[in-house]
């Protein structure tokens, strides 16, 4: 395998395993790579053959133009076509309220203030090293899930903290999470699984990747994913049960959710 991907036309190869996921819209944080280190969303879309939708960064404005600019780019994103917003106040403060930046709580009240709030995706739980681990547990958005109860959360990756997160998702009516990053890292993914739906619905839950400049993470994720859904869903449920169950996770939550 790593000979031929060694011979083989990188964009072909890429194309190769995007598509083989069937994938039916990506969801691209378009913060990292940082533009132009990597493929864009829209490549990224044509490589796949898909419809692909851009996730707006908070901290990639903040960076660029500061807090007003936060409030003007927030306020248009749904306009300019993002599928929804991202923080990592994880990597940068941890998730405790009184830690998280100005600019993150401006973009907040920026989005609901539109009166049609886009899902904020929040990193949650392990990442690289430069992450504290301790304040990434998810648990600590209470506050602030409970202060902008008309915004839709979707807490990303959440491991080793996915229980807290599935409570979360349990009690919040505007909180759904994932496993992505997880699947596939984690060498368990049924366990992260029946972790998850200990307490949370399968309508709370998403399919996920956090796949990024590898092309094989997004190949591994879908297959891992489909292979842990059907082994944790049909433990628990008929098989008819089981497959609408699949469907949600993998598909229907997600398009409910997002502005597709």
């Amino acid at each position: 395998m790593y000979e031929y991907r060694l011979v083989a036309d990188p964009a072909d190869y890429a194309s190769s395993l995007l598509r083989a996921t069937g994938t039916e819209t990506l969801l691209v944080d378009d913060g990292f790579p940082p533009p132009g280190a990597g493929t864009d969303w829209r490549r990224l879309g044509e490589l796949a053959g898909c419809d692909a939708r851009p996730v707006l960064r908070i901290e990639r404005v903040a960076e660029a133009g500061g807090i007003e600019a936060v409030r003007a780019e927030v306020a248009a994103a749904r306009e300019n076509g993002f599928a929804g917003l991202k923080t990592i106040s994880a990597y940068r403060t941890g998730l405790e309220l009184e830690r998280i930046h100005d600019f993150v709580l401006a973009a907040f009240e920026a989005n609901e203030s539109t009166g049609s709030a886009l899902p904020v995706q929040i990193h949650c739980g392990f990442g690289d090293w430069d992450l504290y681990l301790p304040r990434a547990d998810p648990g600590h958005l209470k506050p602030l899930i409970e202060r902008f109860r008309e915004t839709p959360f979707v807490l990303l990756h959440c491991y080793p903290f996915v229980r807290e997160a599935g409570w979360l998702a349990h009690v919040y009516g505007n909180v759904w999470f994932d496993l992505s990053l997880t699947i596939p890292h984690v060498s368990r993914p049924e366990e992260m699984v029946r972790q998850a739906l200990e307490l949370a619905p399968v309508s709370k839950l998403l399919y996920a990747s956090d796949a990024a400049r590898t092309p094989e993470l997004y190949y591994l994720a879908a297959k891992w994913w489909r292979e842990a859904l059907a082994t944790v869903l049909t433990q628990v449920l008929s098989a008819d049960e089981a497959e609408t169950a699949a469907r949600q996770i993998l598909r229907e939550n997600a398009a409910a959710l997002y502005p597709f």
